[in-house]
């Protein structure tokens, strides 16, 4: 026995997004939403997966499910294998697409209804948050209070999901691992009792796939494998770039800085050339102390002063009036 993954794009629409799977994805969305009650989906309608956007360079947006419930919530639920520029607010286009879709002209707005994003993903998204499952909305920020409903977002982060199969608590624990592990596994787990869960394991079964349905779906895999490896090979060109570049910046940056200190160590020599010609050949220690700890430009600064100073210490002087004292550093 053996099951697609249904990380695969192909495969996750197969699983959720087909007519005779609704109750798989109607017990997906409620043990997922908590809903129970009166507060359950009665049923559902699957919409057209693509949503044409009405900023043209975007071109279209490919969701892997998009329906909509009896009250007339809709639910968009991507399955995301490689994390890609600007992410997450590509899930709120698609979300504030699918909420402004909803009517024809503006006047309509009353008619909206709530639209619930529904992300998984097979990286991490959020770093600062642990737990695999997280809700986003918002909220005034004194208060905490939500007041903006009309779409929200769900995320599961399937790596941050880390529990065995005997640790599963709830429904929703079965969904996540089911998602997972499925396209490892050999057999549906005893542990697994929701039944649209089980049915689910059903529908993923390769024996149950027709020749062409298993073709697509292999294709899909190969293309996934294909895109990672193109941008891991993307990443270790533009590493060798960027160690080549970095050994040229540093060639370059040393022969400017080899020039510079070069400058630097000629125009000291021939300062103190200069005052042991005009203040005696020894130059005192105190001044050899500044000579060494000098910059390029306090090297300038008594370059420029040499020939009117009259003395050493006019020559080093400073703002400080307790260096224009002969007596400072002459000393010790």
């Amino acid at each position: 026995m053996k099951f697609i993954d249904p990380r695969i794009d192909f495969a996750f629409r197969k699983i959720f997004g087909s007519e005779d799977t609704k109750d798989i994805l109607i017990g997906f969305l409620e043990s997922l939403l908590r809903l129970d009650g009166d507060r359950r989906i009665a049923e559902l309608v699957l919409l057209d997966p693509f949503l044409v956007p009405k900023i043209k360079e975007l071109s279209y947006s490919i969701l892997d499910v998009q329906c909509r419930d009896h009250r007339g919530i809709s639910y968009i639920v991507e399955m995301q294998i490689q994390k890609t520029s600007a992410f997450l607010k590509r899930i709120q286009y698609n979300a504030a697409n699918a909420y402004v879709h909803q009517i024809e002209k503006g006047e309509d707005y009353p008619k909206l209804n709530q639209v619930i994003a529904i992300t998984i993903t097979d990286f991490i998204l959020f770093d600062g948050v642990h737990h695999p499952v997280s809700r986003h909305e918002s909220r005034e920020t004194v208060t905490g209070i939500s007041c903006l409903q009309e779409i929200v977002y769900y995320f599961i982060e399937l790596p941050k999901f880390t529990r065995s199969l005997d640790e599963l608590l709830d429904p929703l624990d079965q969904w996540i691992y089911f998602i997972r592990f499925a396209g490892s596994l050999e057999a549906i787990p005893e542990k697994i009792q929701s039944e649209p869960v089980r049915h689910a394991f059903q529908k993923a079964l390769v024996a149950n796939m027709t020749r062409e349905e298993y073709d697509l779906y292999d294709k899909a895999g190969i293309a996934i494998t294909d895109a990672q490896g193109a941008i891991q090979v993307a990443r270790d060109e533009g590493l060798m770039a960027g160690h080549r570049s970095g050994r040229a910046e540093g060639l370059k940056e040393g022969r400017a800085e080899g020039r510079a200190e070069g400058r630097k160590e000629g125009e000291l020599a021939l300062l103190r050339r200069i005052l042991q010609r005009k203040f005696g050949a020894e130059l005192p220690d105190w001044v050899e102390r500044q000579l060494d700890a000098a910059g390029a430009d306090a090297i300038q600064q008594w370059s420029d002063r040499m020939f009117e100073a009259q003395t050493l210490e006019a020559v080093f002087s400073s703002d400080d009036p307790r260096l224009d004292d002969p007596s400072v550093g002459t000393g010790g």
